[in-house]
């Protein structure tokens, strides 16, 4: 059974039988605080060290925001951002954080991949409305328990993906509504990542001795993660490319770049996946990879072949293009029976192929509404209580993060995974359920009160 988002919402209410809702994920959850017109939202702030410093800064422009409380593993790498903010509570523990600050609407949490569920599930439980950097989990599971979580305590989601707020996406899906490439079925995606950007692909756990930084401290960076001895090639900025703390080049790029090819034919879970990759260990994800995802239907009513390419690997030249033109390093490309649409990464702003066809192209009705933008929207969605205003909440945003990491799946197990999503098992695979429903470490596992799939 293939179930997209458009059933997941159609079907939602139904929980005796849905594939996401089915059984209650939580007990004692809360509901959100109402926020009054003229009160502002009171966000803390969890993991602002990178990418959450840059998030942190513009929530704080928004005139309807307080940053209200900071929490970082390592003050000092996290010193520059901690400084813009004087006088506010700043913690090391979000647990503490948010045990002692009752206060709070909402967090932003832009930690390593391997703490985005079990941090997002205690503030959903609390009532607290959530803003998680991109990927969405670490796990399918976790991406499952996020998204009913998120339903049954009424909280405003969001997934920092932010190309999902730009015209790019818009376009593209009202150009393929029009019919502008005809039926499409086949899909390329790519990203030049990992490349410079860390460098930790296909190598094996290092086993040299570093101190601890004074700064961090390394037990709660580890938090649900096997116990391991600190390296700097685990952090900073270094952790994506391991197993237990990252999803690889794909789970950084491919909730940007894949994204129109979701939302333009409101694609579903694959029901097969394979992958070619180099030579793979049980730490890495490997230094390069080409995932094929089969998905069963589309908005469009047939089969659908993603392609998805990493660490350097490129897709044919689409059909029609200019043969001196070449591909951005981040992209995507559809393939229609009547031509080809081309964009940049990050849901970038697409064009027909060849260039002669974009010339004579009549542009389509602008149909789809417009976001204010991806922080903005989900602010002002907390505020009015409106979970569906945050358009890569988590009801759209888990299937779409499940979707995709059942990809990594042929890349653990080395072979072509077949995929039941109503049991969200590998029936040709066992070996792959590990890599489903993860291990947690003692102390640091899933909150009380969330019981698993």
């Amino acid at each position: 059974m293939n179930i997209t988002r458009r059933s997941f919402l159609k079907q939602a209410s139904l929980a005796a039988t849905s594939v996401w809702i089915a059984g209650c994920a939580t007990s004692g959850t809360r509901r959100p605080r109402v926020i009054g017109p003229n009160e502002k939202l009171h966000i803390g702030c969890i993991g602002i060290g990178g990418q959450g410093g840059g998030v942190t800064a513009e929530l704080a422009t928004f005139d309807t925001v307080q940053i209200a409380a900071l929490c970082d593993v390592d003050e000092k790498y996290a010193a520059k951002n901690i400084a813009k903010y004087p006088g506010r509570p700043l913690y090391k523990d979000y647990r503490v954080m948010l045990e002692k600050e009752k206060g709070l609407d909402a967090v932003m949490i832009a930690t390593p991949d391997h703490w985005h569920a079990p941090i997002a599930l205690a503030a959903m439980q609390l009532g607290k409305h959530v803003y998680v950097e991109k990927p969405l989990a670490h796990t399918i599971e976790e991406a499952r328990l996020m998204a009913r979580v998120a339903r049954n305590t009424g909280v405003v989601t969001q997934m920092g993906n932010g190309g999902h707020a730009g015209e790019g996406l818009r376009l593209t899906k009202e150009w393929i509504d029009a019919g502008a490439i005809g039926t499409v079925r086949e899909v390329h995606v790519w990203s030049d990542r990992p490349g410079k950007f860390w460098q930790t692909q296909g190598r094996r756990r290092p086993t040299e001795f570093y101190p601890v930084p004074f700064s961090l401290d390394w037990n709660l960076w580890l938090g649900p993660a096997k116990e391991r001895s600190y390296h700097p090639d685990y952090c900073p900025r270094q952790w994506r490319g391991w197993i237990d703390f990252g999803c690889g080049a794909l789970g950084d790029m491919a909730v940007h770049n894949a994204d129109p090819a979701f939302y333009a034919l409101d694609l579903g879970a694959p029901n097969r996946t394979d992958a070619q990759t180099s030579a793979t260990n049980p730490d890495s994800f490997p230094e390069w990879s080409i995932i094929t995802y089969h998905f069963p239907t589309s908005n469009q009513g047939c089969p659908i072949t993603m392609k998805w390419y990493d660490g350097g690997k490129m897709p044919p030249h689409p059909p029609g293009m200019e043969p001196d033109r070449k591909l951005e390093t981040n992209g995507i490309y559809f393939v229609g029976d009547k031509g080809v649409i081309l964009a940049g990464g990050w849901s970038g702003t697409p064009r027909l192929v060849p260039e002669k066809k974009m010339q004579e192209f009549q542009r389509p009705d602008k149909t789809i509404p417009r976001s204010p933008g991806h922080r903005r929207e989900w602010v002002d969605a907390c505020r009015a209580g409106k979970p569906q205003d945050a358009k890569s909440g988590f009801w759209y945003s888990a299937p779409f993060t499940e979707a995709l990491l059942v990809g990594l799946l042929p890349v653990f197990t080395g072979k072509r995974i077949e995929w039941d999503t109503r049991a969200m098992r590998a029936t040709n695979a066992p070996e792959a359920t590990p890599f489903i429903h993860k291990p947690y470490r003692r102390g640091f596992g899933l909150p009380a009160g969330i019981r698993r799939i």
